[in-house]
């Protein structure tokens, strides 16, 4: 009965509504676990089968046979430990610090690029983003995968992208707008604090954000690909940005 009622539980947290509703969200994987407990995010309950729980040293985990941590996880194999997490409250980003660059997106609608943005912003030193509320759940599986643990220690906000971002250039932001037809990246002196922008996969920047104004800024295409998708063109950006602060 208590593998029912835990399998019940967690089988709702798959889906956005049951996410909201409950106000959990579920992490999975050794790997991930690892992460968010050395986070110090508050874990509600881990479930392991026998044998993942003493790899792991996991001694509160509530044990299952292995074919019920099959159907509560989401992963295509491998569902040996999941974590139930309450999901912490939205924080509201402040004034940027000197020399800061946040990250915003305008309607990423899928999942796996919203996990490797995390996981860009993470890797460049990024510890803030906003997200529109157009754009996917952060606590999506698929998204929380894919972030690798960058979900754990990149503040997120989701907000009316347009209203903040004019907050955060009356606080001092300079606001860069990704787009097609920008001015190639690396020709720009690029000032902090800043906002990155980025819009969604199929659509762009909405009209919203790119009634702000800002610098539209590009990276510069030399072959014959059409296109880059937003967590390529947010890494190839990103990476200017660092340089630049690095070599001044």
């Amino acid at each position: 009965m208590i593998a029912k009622a835990s399998l019940a539980m967690i089988r709702a947290l798959h889906r956005r509504k049951g996410r909201e509703e409950a106000g959990r969200f579920l992490v999975q994987g050794a790997k991930l676990l690892r992460e968010l407990l050395a986070s110090g995010w508050p874990v509600e309950a881990i479930h392991a089968t026998a044998e993942a729980a003493e790899r792991l040293m996991l001694k509160d985990a509530v044990i299952h046979p292995p074919h019920v941590l099959e159907r509560m996880g989401t992963l295509e194999s491998g569902n040996e430990v999941v974590a139930v997490v309450p999901i912490p409250p939205v924080p509201v980003l402040d004034v940027p610090g000197e020399g800061e660059l946040l990250i915003a997106l305008d309607g990423i609608a899928d999942p796996g690029n919203l996990g490797t943005l995390l996981r860009i912003a993470d890797w460049f030193g990024v510890g803030r983003m906003l997200i529109s509320h157009g754009s996917v759940d952060l606590f999506n599986p698929k998204c929380v995968q894919a972030s690798m643990g960058a979900l754990f220690r990149v503040g997120v906000e989701r907000a009316d992208l347009a209203t903040r971002l004019d907050a955060l250039r009356a606080a001092g932001a300079t606001l860069y707008l990704a787009t097609m037809d920008g001015a190639p990246v690396f020709d720009l002196a690029l000032q902090r604090p800043a906002v990155l922008v980025l819009g969604s996969e199929s659509h762009g920047l909405s009209s919203a954000v790119r009634g702000l104004g800002g610098t539209a800024i590009a990276v510069p295409r030399v072959g014959g690909s059409e296109s880059l998708n937003v967590s390529m063109a947010a890494s190839a950006l990103c990476m200017e940005f660092t340089r630049q602060a690095l070599s001044r």
